[in-house]
C-alpha cells in the first residue's frame, strides 16, 4: 500500500472559461498542451519507470482518455533537454541544435529535420499519426531516487542570457515530465475527479512543477501502468508542487480535498492546490491526493 502524506493548502483562482475538449487556458504566456514520456511505441509506460536510459522517448498530446485534441502542442518548432528534478542538474550532453522536433497542425511530433546530422532517433507513436523522439544521451542523475526531469519549450523561446543555468530553458513557456530509470521509488500527485459516487475518466488536471514549468494530465482507467481513474503525475520531486482544477465538460465543481483531507468550496470554479513533497530517496512508496467533487 501506498503511504499517503499531507502537506497541501488550496487558494481560489480566478475562474477560468473551459472550453470543450481543452485543458484551461495557458496563464501568464504558458505553452498550451502537454508531453509525456513514453517508449519507442508511443506506449504509455508503467509509473514512467524505465530500466534504461536508451528506453525513454517524448511524445506529445494527453494520452488515454482523453478527448481527441485535447492537449496537442501548438504547431512549431521544440527544443528539448532532460534535467535532474532540480533544473540546475544539466544532464543532456549534446548541442541544442540536435535537439529539435517540429509539430504539426494537429498538434503531434512530426520531424526532428530541424537537428539535421545530429538528430535524435525517432520511432512511431502507436496513440497517434505522429512521432516519438529519444531522449537519449543524457547523464545520470544526481538525484538519489533515479528521477529525471525531461524539459520541451518553443525554440523561439529559448533564452541562453537569463537562463543560461537552467540550460536555456524559460520554466515559464516549458513543458515537463519526470521520469525514472532503474529505481523504484514511487512518489507520486494523483488527482481523482467524482461525480455521484463515480470516477470520471479524461478530466483535466493542470500540473506546475517546483520551478514554474507546467503540463497537463487527465484521469484514466488503465491497470495494466497502475492508473486507478486518476491523473498522474510521477516521479514527483521535493518541493511544492501545484494542481490546478477548474470547471470543464461533465464536471461543475462542488468542492475540492487535498492531502491533509481538509474540504474546500469557495464557488469560483477553480481551484490552485499546493501540494509539497517531502525529501524521498530509492525505495520510497508515497502517494500525494487531491480529489475533485463534481456536480
Amino acid at each position: 500500500m501506498r503511504r499517503l502524506l499531507t502537506g497541501a493548502a488550496v487558494v481560489p483562482l480566478a475562474m477560468i472559461a473551459l472550453a470543450p475538449s481543452t485543458y484551461a487556458a495557458p496563464q501568464g504566456g504558458q505553452v498550451s498542451g502537454a508531453i509525456f514520456t513514453t517508449d519507442v511505441t508511443g506506449a504509455p509506460v508503467n509509473l514512467n519507470h524505465y530500466a534504461a536510459k536508451q528506453d525513454v522517448y517524448l511524445n506529445g498530446g494527453p494520452g488515454i482518455n482523453a478527448p481527441i485534441g485535447a492537449a496537442g502542442l501548438p504547431a512549431g518548432t521544440y527544443t528539448f533537454q532532460v534535467t535532474g528534478p532540480k533544473p540546475t542538474q544539466l544532464l543532456s550532453s549534446d548541442a541544442l541544435a540536435c535537439r529539435q522536433f517540429m509539430v504539426d497542425a494537429s498538434g503531434v511530433i512530426q520531424s526532428v529535420s530541424p537537428s539535421g546530422a545530429c538528430a535524435h532517433a525517432t520511432g512511431t507513436s502507436a496513440d497517434d499519426p505522429g512521432i516519438t523522439v529519444q531522449l537519449y544521451p543524457y547523464a545520470d542523475t544526481p538525484n538519489p531516487g533515479g528521477v529525471y526531469k525531461a524539459w520541451v519549450t518553443p525554440t523561439s523561446r529559448l533564452d541562453c542570457g537569463r537562463f543560461a543555468k537552467y540550460g536555456c530553458f524559460n520554466p515559464r513557456y516549458s513543458k515537463t515530465d519526470n521520469f525514472k530509470v532503474l529505481e523504484n521509488a514511487i512518489v507520486e500527485i494523483d488527482t481523482r475527479f467524482w461525480k455521484n459516487g463515480n470516477a470520471l475518466l479524461g478530466m483535466a488536471a493542470g500540473w506546475t512543477d517546483t520551478v514554474g514549468a507546467s503540463n497537463v494530465k487527465y484521469s484514466e482507467y488503465n491497470p495494466a501502468i497502475l492508473a486507478y481513474n486518476e491523473a498522474h503525475v510521477e516521479a514527483a520531486e521535493e518541493g511544492t508542487h501545484t494542481i490546478t482544477v477548474s470547471d470543464q465538460p461533465g464536471c461543475t465543481i462542488d468542492y475540492v480535498t487535498g492531502p491533509n483531507g481538509e474540504r474546500y468550496r469557495n464557488g469560483s470554479g477553480s481551484y490552485s492546490v499546493s501540494v509539497t513533497v517531502a525529501p524521498w530517496n530509492a525505495g520510497d512508496d508515497t502517494t500525494y491526493r487531491v480529489e475533485v467533487y463534481c456536480q
